[in-house]
């Protein structure tokens, strides 16, 4: 037998396992670092968040990522060079944080990296018949492998676009593993660049769990910030939003867009909701000379709606009482207190964050690809039916040392 399948044969044998999950999503902050204790698997998973950090990205790796970020022209060499500056930028931080934590790369068996996402591109965003479902994430697991000397699993997006999805959220597999509860109806709201959930019912029959994107979450108001001071990167605290005033004007516009119109579940990124977007609203409603307070304030309003219509639509197909589910918010917008004030008054629902059941809002969802490649390894594939967006499969692709 191959030495690093036996490996991974003897990995898939132990009671735990001790994973890296790693996440760097749309906002491009930075890379979330989550090392994990996972036992067992499927309904009977349990995790131990052991470490977490958030390396930041100097502005000389946000730069090179926003050469090809989201932009449907784009220098195919710098994409290509990118996947694999990546993927050695990945493995370099990861070892800076075992020597953090003063951890040997001997005693990890997994890492599990989602990558950086560089476009989106469902169907039902490119309209263009004869093909699928896409989406491309970059920084690949080989050279991850091969630099940290652990076992990488990554390209999780891939299987799930293979099975009929959108290749997003994924978050429902890990949420439906670990977060589900028998008697409580749970909404799992991430809140990053773009908002997503995960509905949770209280009888845990995972046919009736539901997932989709709602449209934007931080990312144009991270993309304004940043346009305006550019020394920012957030509005920290809602601080300018909270100066300015809604207009309804140019919120009625920002969601006249089709994506709203188009059936639930559906996925979506940057390539939709950008700058571009939101000029063209200020345009279609006489906004455009706005003050940046009042157009902040706008799109944080945009969000919460967005946000809010979805969950609603969810809540109204079921049979339960709306004071019945809880929401548990993670993602950097939960340090919003605009955005998180504005979603309990659209939503008569309980509001807690992740940290009170046992994992940080910020560590999320770098947890949540640990539990999917401890799935990959030692678990199978939970039955969800054949109901739309959550296909029945394992995902991530396996990267050995050598």
């Amino acid at each position: 037998m191959n030495a690093n399948i036996a490996s991974l044969y003897k990995i898939a044998q132990k009671s735990s396992r001790i994973i890296v999950g790693l996440m760097s999503g749309t906002s491009m902050d930075g890379l979330d670092v989550a090392l994990c204790k996972i036992s067992d698997s499927g309904e009977n998973t349990k995790v131990e968040l052991l470490q977490f950090d958030t390396l930041v990205f100097s502005n000389e790796v946000k730069t090179e990522i926003q050469k090809v970020f989201a932009k449907p022209n784009i220098d195919f060499q710098t994409l290509v060079l990118l996947n694999e500056w990546i993927g050695n930028l990945h493995a370099d931080m990861v070892l800076e944080c075992l020597k953090k934590w003063n951890i040997s790369t001997d005693q990890v068996d997994l890492v599990a990296s989602h990558g950086q996402t560089v476009f989106h591109a469902p169907k039902i965003s490119h309209q263009l018949e004869k093909y699928p479902n896409g989406t491309l994430q970059i920084g690949d697991g080989d050279h991850i492998a091969v630099k940290t000397g652990i076992i990488t699993l990554s390209d999780f997006r891939q299987k799930h676009l293979a099975a009929g999805g959108e290749g997003a959220p994924l978050a429902v597999y890990g949420d439906y593993l670990i977060f589900g509860k028998k008697g409580e109806n749970r909404i799992m709201l991430n809140i990053g660049g773009i908002s997503n959930f995960t509905y949770l019912p209280e009888n845990g029959n995972p046919e009736e769990v539901f997932v989709t994107d709602t449209g934007a979450g931080n990312t144009l108001i991270d993309a304004f910030i940043r346009l305006h001071f550019p020394y920012k990167s957030y509005d920290k605290d809602a601080e300018i939003a909270k100066q300015g005033t809604v207009n309804q004007s140019l919120l009625k516009a920002l969601k006249t867009n089709k994506f709203f119109k188009d059936p639930y579940p559906k996925t979506t990124g940057p390539e939709l909701f950008n700058i571009e977007y939101v000029r063209k609203a200020q345009k279609e409603s006489d906004t455009e000379t706005i003050s940046v307070p009042d157009l902040l304030a706008t799109l944080t309003r945009f969000s919460a709606e967005t946000i809010a219509d979805a969950i609603l639509y969810t809540i109204n197909t079921t049979q339960y009482d709306r004071n019945t589910f809880t929401v548990y918010l993670s993602g950097g917008g939960t340090h919003n207190p605009l955005l998180i004030s504005w979603l309990k008054e659209l939503l008569a629902c309980n509001f807690l964050t992740t940290d009170a059941i046992g994992i940080s809002g910020d560590a999320k969802e770098a947890v949540l690809f640990a539990v999917l490649a401890n799935e990959t390894v030692a678990g199978g594939k939970t039955n969800f039916g054949s109901h739309q967006g959550i296909p029945s499969v394992s995902l991530g692709k396996i990267s050995f040392p050598s």
